[in-house]
């Protein structure tokens, strides 16, 4: 019972990592947020050398180049717990920088094992062990890429139990070549190898579910796999085994070694393993006391940023002209965009080229826990964030959906194409095939290599159209499926208060989403929208639309108390956060803007959008090494050529840099250039009299923020353990599951180098989430003293919060609010 306990509490540790083709971001230490950051430091140092705090060279250049003052570390030193009670002074912290700090790994059996003479002239076995069990899993799970599949229907333990046997080499590359006889010692069952190498180990209890964390670590990508599998099916009310596996599989690898060594080294090595782990917790309470000074540092960086937003948000005048400005013209248009940092630049830019639009912030997936199922396909995506398991079904019809012939004949169609399509690609893996494909494509080959030297300057492709012929593209609509007219009614009520557009809505409401451009890129999907499951949100936005422009539906809002206008039209777009394009769909709703009035503003919305595109576009050019003052066309085309550059590495910046998330009405950040670093969810407190919007913000989109905050902070902070390397050394592991760098080692997590580092300073800062909401005291309270999750977050110095207050802005502060004031280095 206590090995199964520690088992469960390791496995609990983990994060999970989503697939390839449904990237979202997360924080790897999210299973471990209930400890205080320091804390969680000290431990994924301790346990597997990872570096959870900025690196302190990293924080020397930032000093160095005046991005942290003396006074920033002032206030650090003010205000992060214990430093005071050391009597840190900002001497010693910068003295610090100069030394690494003084943290003990404690060490695992392999390694108090692998000692003999002539570990020097082999692998060690660390790595071989790392190298063998990836390399296992990838076969194990891959059910996409490889042409030949293994059976795989006793479980992961017993495959890489059956394939270790069947390894021959693996011995020699170990130097061990009696391993055999070990194999054939193993426990049948994962259960029994747990019970038996942690019987053979003797360490204390206590210690058990940390030697079995660090266990973990060391294939923590692969873990994190398996972390995924038993998230998805929690989601879906199932249990999964193979993290448990996995961990079985780690332990049982120590025990091979115990077999191979003799009586003596076996006994030396469990009195070193015994001695550094009876001191563990002395350990991990000194590593804790000496990332103090990193806190201190990671707190000096942040004060430098905040001390900026604040003084953006609350500047007074610029506050006043903006809301006077915005008073004197009607509102035309309203456009809702995702929270995505990559839309507060285009948003700016909108409303500076028509005041009479309206921008709102809202979760890209519009409120729709959806899965999308593309005409003709089997095919079954999610289109909503990793939180949360799909509950309706949104899937292709084809205009007029009555016809149902014409339905058919377009699924069939897109079948045959793909099937073509398959049976071609798939020529070129017979065995064979290698040198004669070439040859045999001919000039077709010679067209995509052509692709690939002179990249075309084409627009984002439709790649949920793939293999549909053309004939049908443009009468291929998503729509809801298996809803009746009251749960769609419900839906919609939902999504509209929610969205605060409840009322006052204008003639014409755009509804865009958003979606990245980019060629032989792996990591494409994390490129897309986070919310819609690391999909583009063009299928939510679209089906939203069609939704609310449902006459059954709109009557059904009316009795409830939301009067949409008859002259209001939702309408569907998609904003490529590579180029800034804003593309609109639906001819056919378009069609609703009959009236010349409609007309007029329709065209004058389309030249608007133009215009905040080429102005973003100027934004963003030099931090991609483009010349700002080039001709709007040519600037154009050269951010299409990136995008469909098979060579181009950085084809934009992503979500590098984000540091804020606003929660409030457009008004408090209207006048402020947040450089494309801060989500925006609007937010009315006084449409909220329950506080039941503001509670879904910080329990949904304020989790999703930090997800995407801490996924860019660790590939920051330790880019070797929770980052994917280098992009030119990937190679996609089973199809979609994630990449290895090189050919083997373990399955790489989180983000590549290329994506936060430009090749001579890092583009993004490791600054956690600074959270900013307009909302009275007593609702923000309420939301943290109901939920455990929000209160881990703020009190274990996960993110920041502040709130809005009649003076200015407020800290939340070890579970008290606290006024900025002069000498925190903020605007009083």
């Amino acid at each position: 019972m206590l090995v199964e306990r520690a088992c469960a509490e390791a496995c609990s540790a983990i994060a999970p990592a989503w697939p390839l083709d449904r990237a979202i971001a997360v924080n790897p230490h999210w299973a471990r947020i209930g400890m205080p950051l320091r804390r969680v430091a000290a431990r994924m140092a301790v346990l597997g050398s990872i570096g959870v705090l900025p690196p302190r060279e990293q924080q020397q250049q930032a000093y160095d180049a005046g991005r942290i003052t003396l006074a920033d570390v002032d206030f650090a030193l003010r205000h992060v717990p214990g430093a005071q009670t050391r009597d840190l002074t900002a001497r010693q912290c910068l003295d610090a920088l100069a030394v690494q700090p003084g943290v003990q790994q404690l060490p695992l059996l392999i390694d108090v094992l692998d000692n003999d003479p002539q570990r020097h002239t082999r692998l060690s076995w660390r790595q071989a062990i790392t190298h063998q069990v990836s390399q296992t899993c990838a076969a194990y799970f891959d059910h996409h890429q490889a042409d030949w599949q293994p059976a795989r229907t006793q479980g992961l333990y017993a495959f890489w139990r059956d394939t270790l046997r069947h390894d021959h080499g693996i011995g020699m590359l170990m130097g061990l070549p009696d391993i055999g006889r070990a194999i054939d010692a193993l426990p049948a069952t994962a259960r029994d190898a747990e019970q038996w190498v942690m019987a053979r180990l003797g360490l204390p209890p206590a210690v058990w579910a940390d030697y079995l964390e660090a266990v973990l670590l060391t294939v923590n990508g692969w873990a994190s796999w398996c972390a995924y599998l038993g998230w998805q099916a929690r989601l879906e009310g199932r249990t999964d085994p193979h993290l448990r596996d996995l961990l079985a599989i780690r332990l049982a690898w120590g025990a091979l070694l115990l077999e191979c060594k003799d009586d003596l080294a076996a006994r030396q090595a469990y009195a070193a393993l015994r001695h550094a782990w009876d001191q563990a917790p002395a350990i991990l309470q000194a590593a804790e006391h000496a990332l103090l000074v990193d806190e201190v540092w990671q707190v000096a960086l942040e004060a430098g940023y905040q001390r900026t937003l604040a003084q953006r948000l609350l500047a007074p005048p610029a506050a006043t002209r903006v809301a006077t400005h915005v008073a004197t013209h009607v509102i035309e248009v309203q456009a809702a965009f995702c929270i995505d940092v990559r839309s507060e630049p285009l948003r700016r830019a909108l409303e500076a080229a028509w005041p009479a639009v309206q921008t709102v912030g809202c979760a890209g997936f519009f409120g729709l826990p959806a899965a999308y199922t593309p005409l003709g396909t089997p095919a079954r995506r999610p289109q909503l964030p990793g939180l949360l398991a799909p509950a309706i079904d949104i899937t292709d019809c084809v205009a007029p959906a009555a016809d149902a012939g014409l339905q058919q004949a377009a699924g069939r169609a897109r079948q045959a194409r793909l099937a073509m399509k398959a049976q071609w690609h798939g020529a070129s893996r017979w065995p064979g095939a290698a040198f004669s494909y070439v040859e045999a494509a001919g000039l077709g080959y010679l067209a995509k290599l052509g692709n690939w030297i002179l990249p075309r300057r084409r627009g984002r492709a439709r790649d949920d159209l793939e293999g549909m012929p053309r004939r049908y593209r443009a009468l291929c609509q998503p729509q809801l499926t298996g809803l009746e007219t009251g749960a769609q009614v419900d839906l919609a009520y939902r999504i509209l208060h929610a969205m605060g557009l409840a009322h006052g809505l204008a003639p014409l409401v755009l509804l865009v989403g958003h979606g990245s451009q980019s060629a032989n890129n792996a990591h494409a999907a994390a490129l897309d929208c986070g919310a819609c499951c690391g999909q583009s949100g063009d299928v939510n936005a679209r089906t939203l639309a069609r939704l609310l422009n449902h006459p059954a539906v709109r009557s059904g809002l009316h009795a409830r108390g939301i009067a949409i206008p008859d002259a209001t039209v939702f309408m569907a777009a998609l904003h490529n956060t590579t180029t800034d394009e804003v593309e609109v769909f639906d001819e056919d709703v378009a069609e609703l803007l009959r009236p010349h009035a409609a007309q007029g503003r329709w065209r004058q919305l389309q030249d608007a959008l133009a215009q905040a595109g080429s102005q973003v576009r100027r934004e963003r050019a030099p931090r991609l090494g483009l010349d700002p003052a080039a001709p709007h066309d040519a600037l154009l085309a050269q951010l299409r050529r990136r995008a469909n550059d098979g060579a181009q590495t950085r084809p934009e910046w992503g979500l590098a840099g984000n540091a804020a998330f606003i929660i409030a009405p457009r008004l408090r950040s209207q006048a402020a250039n947040l450089e494309g670093r801060a989500f925006l969810h609007d937010y009315d407190a006084r449409h909220d009299a329950d506080g039941s919007v503001l509670e879904t913000l910080m329990t949904a989109p304020m989790v999703v923020a930090h997800w995407i905050n801490w996924q860019y902070h660790a590939s920051t902070c330790d880019p070797a353990r929770l980052g994917s390397g280098n992009k030119l050394l990937h190679n996609v592991v089973g199809g979609n599951l994630g990449v290895f760098e090189g050919n083997g080692g373990d399955l790489r997590i989180g983000l590549s180098r290329q994506s936060l580092h430009d090749g001579s300073r890092w583009v993004h800062e490791p600054l956690r989430l600074t959270v900013v909401i307009d909302a009275p005291q007593a609702a923000i309270d309420a939301v943290i003293g109901k939920h455990d999750t929000v209160r881990h977050l703020l009190d274990h110095g996960w993110l920041h919060l502040w709130r809005y207050t009649a003076g200015g802005l407020a800290r939340h502060e070890r579970g008290q609010w606290r006024p900025f004031t002069a000498d925190s280095g903020l605007p009083p």
